[in-house]
């Protein structure tokens, strides 16, 4: 008896608090989503400029990225043949391989070979200029991909301060304003911004990435050199 009192009491106290929960859900309809396509669409015409520097941080990174790996590729068996046709005393043959190589490395080598019997201070000095031109090929538009790094943000902010001055401008001259029309005005021009932000990251990550990776050639350059000017001090047969 008592136990059925307790559960009709529950029933008549929960059951209006659930349905009244129930209708004010319903009332307020689906809930609102933000999608990506439509958010950039509203962030202005300064979203333009940045979708440009964002397809040319892509096509810089794409293209010197083929670049640099292509003059990192060298043959395992080239500087032994290059060891075996010098101490033979056979330099044409040696700088015919190093013509036929493709590859900054192979074309230092063939400066060093083109200056064989002359001094080593002399030959080091040849091969240290061809690899700084090779460097400098190897980094040839990375200062695209800095310069997109600093200006992005820039861009973003640039836009959102903009943006803002409107917004602050169509609530001193409107008198039926509200916080929600307020807050969809800030959060659409701070759109820039944060894309600006990515877009400065990222061309960030593929510089320092790109000179990552032009470090490694250079060790090798410098390696091959080092066991050129070896080769050259060994004895002949």
């Amino acid at each position: 008896m008592i136990l059925g009192l307790i559960t009709l009491l529950q029933d008549s106290l929960l059951h209006p608090v659930v349905d009244s929960l129930a209708a004010g859900a319903n009332a307020a309809g689906p809930q609102q989503q933000i999608h990506l396509i439509d958010m950039l669409m509203k962030g202005g015409v300064l979203m333009i400029p940045l979708g440009i520097l964002s397809l040319i941080a892509v096509y810089v990174f794409v293209e010197r990225y083929i670049t640099i790996a292509k003059a990192g590729k060298l043959e395992d068996n080239f500087m032994p043949m290059i060891r075996d046709q010098i101490t033979t005393g056979n330099i044409q043959s040696a700088r015919s391989l190093a013509k036929n190589t493709v590859g900054p490395i192979a074309r230092m080598i063939d400066k060093g070979l083109q200056r064989i019997g002359k001094p080593i201070d002399n030959i080091e000095k040849s091969m240290e200029n061809v690899g700084k031109l090779e460097i400098y090929r190897m980094e040839k538009n990375l200062v695209i991909l800095s310069i997109i790094a600093g200006i992005a943000p820039m861009f973003g902010f640039l836009g959102t301060i903009a943006g803002m001055i409107q917004t602050f401008f169509n609530i001193s001259i409107t008198s039926d304003i509200t916080l929600g029309t307020i807050a969809g005005g800030i959060y659409v021009k701070m759109v820039t911004s944060a894309t600006g932000l990515i877009i400065g990251i990222i061309a960030f990550i593929f510089y320092s990435y790109l000179n990552a990776q032009i470090d490694k050639v250079v060790n090798k350059m410098e390696g091959a050199s080092a066991e050129f000017i070896d080769i050259l001090q060994e004895p002949t047969r």
